[in-house]
């Protein structure tokens, strides 16, 4: 049976007029609503709600959404601000044209005529002018960060493996989920695994958010920017890898079948290994002809294999990170049991710390953690258990390490 629904709702939800865009230019998921209080903030978008009951011809409002269109574009476009940083005349033709428009809305201000629409209209124009003055700063903040990071990781790897161009850029501002917040103002894709903790160090001492990034097929957003001023590090290149080879794991009394790979490597390649030497590989996400080792480790990837052999923890001898403060780091499992984590009793870590250069010990750790703690009884997976008793690296749906 239907519950009815009273014919005043309806009618009343009909009557609402459709939102349009008004800002020009905008051919992002951001509303106008969204985009007004990242450029003039909050308040300015309830002063223009304010006023848009008390228009007249609406020209200022246009004006002023024309000034906003013309940043939000240059700012959703790394192909124009690579532009307009390159050609300080056009910028500046830009930016006078902004003020230029903005000047316009002042000179049509009547403050004789309605005094407290005018302090609005007033308010507004001084936010305005203090985001193209904002606006404009940013190609010099911007020119300044990149020589400094050239300087600064130039020593650390080749100078092409620093990206600052488009398409390295627009290519690394999303994942699977396509959610897009903010451009990485830096690409960096090392060739090698001991370049890491130098650059991670190096984009620690210049202020940078640093983002770890494998195929980009996560569906978790984990490699996806939120502030400008960020830096991702793409590990494709990083994709030696072994045969199966038969090893006597720590506490261990038989040989078992083992692949070593760089986190670059695609799962694929892991599973064709395996299958060569008459095993299965069981982390099987659906990703795998395009996902990495080290993102299928940092969310703990399953699959439907994962089903009678376990997902990447259960399947994990050892791994070698790089920690958010420049240290390497190595676990390695010890007495495992060749199953289901969950099916130990205690599932028993060692930790090593190195210092960036992967030589000089720093401490070691040792965690032993309840086997039932990993996991719910039944169905259910706790998905907020991100510390996960202090394991590093795995099961965070995010990365906290390299």
């Amino acid at each position: 049976m239907n519950v009815p629904i009273a014919l005043a709702a309806l009618q009343t939800q009909a009557a609402e007029p459709a939102r349009l865009r008004e800002i020009p230019y905008n051919y992002t998921s951001f509303s106008d609503r969204e985009i007004v209080i990242r450029l003039l903030g909050s308040p300015a978008w309830d002063l223009l709600d304010q006023l848009r009951k008390e228009r007249r011809t609406g020209r200022s409002a246009r004006m002023l959404y024309e000034v906003l269109g013309d940043i939000w574009v240059v700012q959703r476009n790394p192909y124009l601000q690579d532009d307009l940083l390159d050609n300080p005349a056009r910028r500046k033709l830009l930016v006078d044209a902004l003020q230029h428009r903005l000047g316009e809305v002042d000179k049509r201000r009547t403050p004789a005529d309605d005094a407290g629409r005018d302090r609005l209209v007033g308010e507004l124009v001084v936010a305005a002018r203090r985001a193209v003055a904002e606006f404009n700063a940013t190609f010099e903040q911007a020119a300044q960060l990149r020589r400094q990071i050239q300087k600064t990781l130039g020593r650390l790897t080749a100078k092409d493996n620093i990206k600052f161009d488009g398409l390295s850029r627009v290519s690394h501002v999303t994942d699977a989920t396509d959610w897009r917040v903010e451009y990485p103002f830096v690409v960096l894709t090392p060739d090698t695994e001991v370049e890491m903790a130098g650059l991670v160090k190096g984009c620690i001492e210049l202020g940078l958010t640093i983002i770890p990034r494998g195929g980009g097929t996560g569906y978790t957003g984990g490699a996806i920017p939120l502030t400008w001023k960020s830096v991702v590090i793409n590990t494709e290149k990083l994709e030696a890898m072994t045969e199966v080879e038969m090893r006597r794991l720590p506490g261990m009394d038989s040989e078992v079948g083992t692949v070593w790979t760089e986190a670059g490597v695609v799962t694929q390649r892991v599973a064709d290994a395996a299958e060569r030497a008459g095993f299965v590989f069981a982390v099987d996400p659906t990703s795998a002809e395009a996902s990495c080792i080290g993102g299928n480790i940092a969310m703990n990837a399953g699959g439907k294999k994962a089903v009678l052999w376990g997902t990447a923890l259960d399947n994990l001898a050892s791994w070698r990170m790089v920690t958010p403060d420049a240290q390497w780091l190595e676990v390695t499992r010890l007495d495992h049991n060749m199953g289901k984590i969950h099916d130990a009793e205690t599932a028993t870590f060692d930790l090593q710390y190195f210092e960036a250069d992967g030589k000089t010990p720093v401490r070691t750790e040792r965690l032993a953690i309840p086997g039932k703690t990993f996991r719910k009884e039944g169905l259910g997976k706790d998905v907020t258990d991100k510390f996960l008793s202090g394991l590093p690296g795995i099961q965070k749906e995010g990365c906290d390490g390299l």
